[in-house]
């Protein structure tokens, strides 16, 4: 009997021969095919897909607007065509959800000079933002949105990363030009650790002690969490080193620590506090390498600062400190990024042939401390003292300091925080508070000539205050 011509009678009869039942058999199969299924299923996820679950709904995108003055076009200017005005320009980045109150990270390049900022979460509800405070020094931003209850990004650390375990960059390349709010995800490989980039990078300012990873990131992504297989924040996407424009597989995070905190500094003070123990350091050699990893050679010591009190010497090498072996001033200046004020550190140095371990205070940069004076509640002066002197490499003996400056007075008269003020019309300035008086005794008097020493060179300024 052939297979074609059995009927649905003889067919059961053959199955009830064999020992089977129909009802068991497709019983059997609907299992085997739940089975299957299951299996599939499970073969998606993956410790990626998880990690991506725990901190996509956190990443947020960051809009910014910056409303800046056109210049006047003389000729149409003078058929009353034009007469200057103001443009907008609008940028994207961006940032992750560190606490459930509207607390927000991104990098300070993002948010740096804007007029306006606003995020975006992943449902696509944006609130206007606040930037509580930003560190250029470190590319980090804190931003602040009036919500509550919000998913946070749980934060791991970068002191333990492997290299080659996996990467994952979480960010809003291109924002709304994709169509939706929901973030795009590249997966890689931690590449290095620990590299300085000094302005090779597409970005701004001078990076050290990144994480490099060959996970894509792209225009937009500036400010996005970098992701271990754990689901853990361990870095946040700041730059690409690219030749071409776009991703060729070098791009660099700044380290979670550090972010954690500058975060804590920016919402506890509103600015960062710089650790300080008063040393500067001999720069190496670039193309040397062997200076690039036979330690940090100190060049002059502060007197009176942590370093001195410490008993560190110039000449001396600092090959460790804590946990960090330094090889070179640019893992100095890493370390120290990581260090808080306040705290003790274990330094060791290396002294004519020998090794020694010195415990060293952290302080704050000298002007920090320093009495603050308020002149027309548009610039803050401090008074040069030596410590500031020799950490500034000021050459006047004695001044007043710009502390920090409007940016309407340093957009018309060019002042900058860091210029130290030695003369205001024939008087020479001996502190903080004398440089405030004589500004104000001044105001609706006629011309002012003041004079600035900014980066070892004496430039005049002529102003009038009225």
């Amino acid at each position: 009997m052939s297979m074609q011509r059995l009927t649905p009678l003889c067919f059961a009869l053959l199955l009830a021969c064999e020992g089977a039942s129909p009802s068991r058999t497709a019983a059997q199969a609907v299992a085997a095919r739940r089975d299957a299924n299951v299996q599939i299923a499970q073969s998606r996820r993956s410790a990626i897909t998880d990690a991506v679950a725990r901190v996509a709904p956190a990443v947020v995108t960051v809009q910014t607007e910056t409303v800046f003055r056109t210049p006047v076009d003389p000729f149409a200017f003078f058929f009353g065509q034009n007469q200057g005005g103001t443009q907008t320009r609008s940028g994207i980045g961006s940032g992750f959800i560190t606490q459930p109150s509207g607390v927000i990270v991104t990098n300070a390049h993002v948010v740096a000079g804007t007029s306006n900022v606003s995020v975006a979460l992943r449902d696509g509800t944006t609130y206007p933002a606040k930037v509580v405070g930003i560190d250029e020094m470190n590319d980090l931003a804190v931003l602040k949105i009036d919500a509550r209850g919000l998913p946070v990004a749980p934060l791991g650390s970068s002191r333990d990363m492997l290299i080659g375990e996996w990467a994952i960059a979480i960010g809003n390349p291109y924002g709304f030009l994709l169509g939706n709010s929901e973030p795009s995800v590249t997966a890689g490989v931690i590449s290095a650790t620990g590299r300085n980039l000094m302005g090779q990078s597409d970005g701004q300012g001078v990076y050290v002690d990144m994480i490099q990873t060959d996970a894509s990131i792209n225009p937009g992504n500036s400010g996005g969490p970098l992701v271990n297989a754990a689901g853990e924040v361990i870095g946040v996407n700041s730059s690409i080193y690219t030749p071409s424009g776009g991703s060729i597989g070098l791009g660099f995070a700044i380290p979670i620590d550090r972010a954690k905190r500058v975060t804590d500094d920016l919402l506890a003070h509103g600015t960062v506090r710089r650790p300080w123990i008063g040393v500067k350091l001999a720069l190496p050699e670039q193309n040397n390498r062997d200076a690039l990893r036979g330690g940090a050679v100190i060049r002059t010591v502060t007197p009176g600062s942590p370093a001195a009190t410490a008993g560190l010497e110039v000449g001396d090498v600092i090959v460790q400190s804590r946990d960090r072996v330094v090889r070179n001033a640019y893992d100095w200046e890493a370390e120290l990024l990581e260090m808080r004020v306040g705290e003790q550190a274990d330094v060791r140095v290396r002294r004519g042939g020998r090794e020694r371990t010195v415990q060293v205070r952290i302080a704050d940069l000298p002007e920090v401390a320093a009495q603050k004076v308020a002149v027309l509640k548009e610039i803050e002066l401090v008074t040069l003292t030596p410590a500031i002197r020799a950490e500034r490499s000021v050459r006047s003996g004695q001044g007043a300091v710009v502390y920090k400056v409007s940016s309407r007075v340093t957009e018309e008269l060019g002042v900058q925080t860091g210029d130290v003020i030695v003369q205001v019309n024939r008087s020479a300035v001996t502190d903080a508070q004398q440089a405030g008086r004589l500004l104000e005794s001044l105001t609706g008097r006629g011309p002012i000539r003041m004079i600035i020493e900014r980066g070892g060179f004496l430039y005049p300024i002529d102003f009038q205050i009225r």
